[in-house]
């Protein structure tokens, strides 16, 4: 019989040899005994990494940093002997001494105790990968015998968990051991059976200004309920099984009603499930957030609050303008203009708006621009004050358009201005011509 050849003749020699011929394995080293031989900043590195794992850690060494000597290890302070891992499940070779390295490799090897050695990769038995951590999962890096490298892509691995950008979907029901045993659904979001409601500010507009936490709670969940000026492009990266329903919730155009909206959330979490409600800016400005969170107190649902980049501010930034700017004005007011001035329901101090010399910011003002312009000059403010109004705002469309408030509403409709738009008023405009060309 022809014996086949071994994965060492058969791989080529060099770099992608020190990767192929490894056998990546997680230990459970609980209780285990495990034995390192040095004393300094990398026998550190490993003592803390094998008591986490919970290991019976013994340091070997006749001089230890303070920091080592403080963990809850078994202290040798001597020089290493032949016999000291006699009773261990894996050792690490981790003196700046190549000839006391290479001794405690071959006695592993005589032992047959897999061994790390800090010194020299290429002759270690095993090697100890770059780890990243992140809610119950457990990513171990490794790049060759260029450790740099491996810390490099683990840094970035750990990013990509924490903003969201690699998804950590759960299956449901299952327990994960590292939180003893508690559904991950209940441990995060509550106890029993309920289900969650996260009312997720989902920034201006560019996808990239939605917080981390959103980005995490989008990857979680089982529903996301979304409004049409909710970032849509991060709808696209779910995973398939998400169930994406469309609110609507543009100027003029509800796909749902608020009620309707309150109660699908609610009953969505009641039967379990994890719901995000996702919106354009912040939930609390202007967004009606306050009644979703307040239909979730009555039905007993838990629910979160994540705030949101508000384009009050965000989008006046992007085009330039600081809606505060020492020298200028102190203060700014932000303002819902999605109705006429004139109209019974319309709640806005318009007489103290007028009088005052802060910066306002209209959000859904497009409609009514000219009537409100018209109602501030009435109350004081000069026609030939500044103003901006900016359209698809931090979107690679954005459109800023100046004007002055006597002229900015024959303006906005000859150019064809349509919302979603944010209309800035004040001197601090005219910082633009310097900071917008930035």
């Amino acid at each position: 019989m022809t014996a086949a050849p071994s994965a060492r003749t058969s791989q080529p020699d060099g770099a992608a040899d020190q990767t192929t011929l490894r056998y990546p394995l997680a230990l459970s080293l609980r209780g285990k005994r495990a034995v390192v031989v040095g004393g300094g900043e990398v026998a550190l590195r490993r003592s803390r990494g094998l008591l986490t794992a919970g290991a019976n850690v013994v340091v070997i060494a006749p001089e230890v940093t303070a920091e080592l000597a403080s963990l809850p290890v078994t202290l040798l302070r001597r020089e290493y002997r032949d016999g000291d891992l006699s009773a261990a499940w894996l050792a690490h070779a981790a003196t700046s001494d190549p000839a006391v390295n290479t001794r405690v490799a071959a006695e592993a090897e005589r032992r047959r105790v897999w061994c790390v050695r800090a010194d020299d990769a290429a002759a270690s038995a095993a090697w100890t990968p770059a780890i990243a951590r992140h809610d119950g999962v457990m990513v171990a890096v490794t790049a060759g015998a260029d450790p740099r490298r491996a810390q490099r892509l683990r840094a970035a691995i750990e990013l990509a968990l924490a903003d969201g950008t690699l998804p950590l979907r759960r299956q449901r029901g299952k327990a994960d051991p590292s939180e003893g045993g508690v559904c991950s659904r209940a441990a995060r979001f509550g106890p029993g059976s309920r289900g969650h409601v996260a009312l997720v500010g989902g920034g201006p507009g560019d996808p990239g200004l939605i917080t981390v936490l959103g980005r995490q709670l989008l990857a979680q969940a089982d529903v996301v309920v979304a409004d049409k000026l909710a970032p849509r492009p991060l709808l696209a990266s779910l995973d398939p099984v998400v169930e994406v329903i469309d609110a609507g919730k543009a100027p003029h155009a509800h796909h749902l009603t608020q009620d309707q909206i309150n109660e699908l959330i609610v009953s969505r979490a009641l039967a379990g499930q994890r719901v995000v409600r996702l919106k354009g800016g912040d939930p609390f400005v202007f967004g009606r957030g306050g009644e979703e969170a307040l239909a979730c107190v009555r039905a007993g649902v838990p629910f979160q609050v994540v705030p949101g980049v508000t384009s009050a501010v965000a989008v006046p930034a992007y085009a330039g303008i600081p809606v505060t700017h020492r020298g200028i004005t102190q203060d700014f007011a932000v303002v819902s203009a999605h109705l006429d001035p004139s109209h019974p329901g319309a709640t806005v101090d318009w007489e103290s708006l007028g009088r005052g010399p802060g910066t306002l910011v209209l959000l859904m003002a497009v409609a009514h621009l000219d009537a409100v312009a018209t109602e501030l000059i009435k109350r004081g403010r000069d026609a030939a004050t500044p103003v901006a109004v900016i359209c698809d705002g931090t979107m690679p469309g954005q459109q800023v358009l100046t004007s002055t408030l006597a002229d900015v509403a024959d303006a906005a409709a000859r150019a064809g201005i349509r919302p979603p738009a944010v209309v800035v008023i004040g001197e601090v405009v005219r910082l633009r011509e310097t900071l917008g060309a930035a």
